[in-house]
């Protein structure tokens, strides 16, 4: 009998039964959907009730928008993103594929943040990069676990 036959609720399953190790990084992908879900919707209600917390004004920002609407678009953003992550996390395709939309948005709105909040910018820039590469990568792993 193989090794698998005896194996009880609380064991790691093989590689060989279909697992890989590798399946943690949707795990990983889902927290950090819910942790960049959160950090946009911060910044989108700093937009929203203090614009002068920012280094420049809107009109100095790649797209010349009122920061209002920039605080709009960082919380719509922030609470698809937390959704989907919570998608990830029941293996979900559809929320892979807005995870991985979403997290490409993201990136291309926090350039045009950068003059805004250079850190902070660069700081989410980096996790969407993490955050695609989880779910493109090893994404279609999770389904083999069901």
């Amino acid at each position: 009998m193989s090794q698998s036959a005896h194996a009880g609720p609380g064991t790691v399953p093989q590689a060989s039964e279909g697992y890989s190790g590798w399946v943690g990084w949707i795990g990983f992908a889902g927290v950090i959907m819910m942790l960049l879900g959160t950090f946009h919707a911060i910044q989108g209600l700093v937009a929203l009730f203090n614009d002068e917390y920012y280094l420049v004004s809107s009109s100095g920002l790649v797209l010349s928008l009122d920061y209002t609407a920039w605080g709009w678009v960082h919380l719509i953003a922030g609470a698809v993103l937390v959704g989907a992550g919570l998608g990830v996390f029941g293996g979900q395709v559809w929320a892979r594929a807005v995870g991985v939309a979403v997290a490409v948005i993201s990136a291309i709105v926090n350039v045009a943040f950068l003059a805004a909040y250079p850190v902070w910018s660069l700081m989410m820039i980096a996790l969407d990069v993490v955050l695609i590469l989880a779910l493109t990568v090893h994404g279609s792993e999770v389904k083999a676990r069901r």
